[in-house]
């Protein structure tokens, strides 16, 4: 859970314009030690470009983000060392066997004592029988498991989940959230998730924010959240934000 500590993730005022467009707008988000916090709304809300932009992937048009109290803009590769990121639909190259893709992966991260790191994680994500399988024969739950794996390599303070276990089958999902509640309850990383199973958000987030045109519109636990806007379930919520974001009206 979460702790008194300096969050390891600060976003301020994080904004993106596309010319005239604003695909991300005035957003604050914080992520803090040993805690999950789900990013939701619908297609378009501006997710996948704010987590873009955590990544350094793309540039903010404004806005500071500060990683584990590092502001990326000043010194990026020390701030993205420490994060990593996992997603199904950015599967890991499918001609290298799982073990050369943790390998490789570890030397971009500059993992120190890769070996060993490499083993303890082919043990922890049950990859020890896959390890010489190349990746793109792997079903989609062995390679959520690789990509977790390989998100682990450099301990990450900030973990990044898009839509991780999207396609998974019910008992691979829950395998993949309860790692990853694991990872976070040791209280020294915090994970920015997102996921359109909101029963998943429920189970899993402390807290949640939803974006909606690219600002943050609600934020609070998704366990009461729901009752405050005066919806039943944090999918009926979710429909509300949705309705919206395509008409521009306000939840009920």
């Amino acid at each position: 859970m979460t702790s008194e500590a300096a969050p390891v993730l600060a976003v301020s005022g994080l904004r993106k314009a596309y010319g005239a467009v604003l695909a991300v707008d005035r957003v604050d988000i914080s992520v803090a030690q040993g805690e999950i916090v789900g990013l939701l709304g619908p297609n378009g809300a501006g997710k996948t470009t704010t987590i873009n932009m955590i990544l350094g992937v793309l540039a903010p048009s404004a806005g500071s983000i500060r990683i584990d109290g590092i502001d990326l803009a000043a010194h990026r590769s020390e701030a993205i060392g420490r994060t990593n990121f996992a997603a199904v639909y950015a599967p890991l190259p499918g001609n290298l066997t799982v073990e050369q893709n943790l390998k490789v992966f570890g030397l971009i991260y500059s993992v120190p004592r890769l070996k060993a790191r490499v083993e303890s994680l082919l043990e922890t994500y049950d990859l020890l029988g896959l390890r010489k399988t190349k990746c793109g024969l792997l079903s989609s739950g062995e390679q959520t498991r690789v990509s977790l794996a390989k998100a682990m390599l450099n301990q990450p303070r900030l973990l990044l989940l898009d839509e991780p276990t999207a396609s998974l089958d019910p008992s691979a999902a829950r395998d993949i959230r309860a790692r990853i509640r694991a990872f976070a309850d040791t209280g020294e990383a915090g994970v920015l998730w997102t996921s359109h199973n909101m029963a998943e958000v429920e189970a899993v987030c402390d807290r949640v924010l939803f974006l909606s045109r690219g600002n943050v519109l609600l934020e609070g636990d998704p366990k009461t959240l729901p009752a405050l806007h005066g919806e039943k379930s944090l999918e009926d919520l979710f429909v509300a934000v949705a309705k919206e974001t395509l008409t521009g009206q306000e939840p009920a």
